[in-house]
């Protein structure tokens, strides 16, 4: 079963802005987000490690989920509930090895190569991404909703979509069979970006309810 925390992730923007960050993530939290990805690429281990101790303590509050991106060192010293990683981090194989369970590992991903690889290295979960066109990969077209779909419903994971996420364009997923939708979305400008973060969270999570994804599937 799905963990029903990853229905809706925050990824922080890189901006390296802790007070920010911790702003955002209470805001989001407010509006009913449980899970949190710090993903801050220029900071040092050290400095992952200095915003966890910030932010860990308001996930638990919540009973929610942080998760460090890249940085498996991290999460395996208890100070975040998992990681996530990418073509920058190891290999998922060796960071399962390095990040026993209960800890959560995710893997970002692309294609059916990458979703089977996850898999196999014994990953929770998967972000697949684009699915849509998005501000932060420009030139990078998104896959579509048909592509990510048919990718979601051969997946032995449950698989978190990412890109160019809005509230607008989750009503695409009524059109999908309940097998081809995602476990959840993760989204970093709709919700990094907002006026109102809190608002914002809840109008993703609303247009979540009203395309009847289901956060239990698997």
């Amino acid at each position: 079963m799905t963990d029903p925390r990853l229905r809706l992730i925050l990824i922080t923007d890189g901006a390296g802005d802790l007070a920010r960050i911790e702003a955002v993530v209470t805001a989001a939290l407010r509006g009913g987000c449980r899970c949190v990805q710090l993903r801050e690429r220029t900071w040092s281990a050290r400095q992952h490690a200095a915003a966890c101790e910030r932010l860990q303590p308001l996930l638990d509050a919540a009973g929610g989920l942080l998760l460090v991106n890249d940085r498996v060192d991290v999460a395996s010293a208890g100070l975040a509930h998992g990681a996530q990683v990418g073509h920058r981090s190891l290999a998922p194989a060796a960071a399962r090895q390095a990040l026993p369970r209960p800890a959560l590992l995710g893997s970002s991903t692309h294609d059916a190569r990458e979703l089977d690889g996850a898999a196999a290295a014994g990953c929770d979960f998967a972000l697949l991404a684009p699915v849509w066109d998005s501000s932060s990969k420009p030139g990078r077209a998104g896959m579509g909703v048909a592509a990510a779909g048919a990718l979601t419903a051969a997946s032995a994971l449950p698989v978190i979509w990412l890109g160019g996420v809005s509230a607008a364009r989750v009503g695409a997923l009524r059109a999908l069979p309940p097998s081809q939708q995602p476990a959840g979305l993760a989204a970093m400008s709709a919700m990094m970006a907002a006026d109102d973060p809190e608002a914002a969270t809840r109008e993703l999570l609303a247009a979540l309810a009203q395309a009847t994804l289901d956060p239990t599937q698997t």
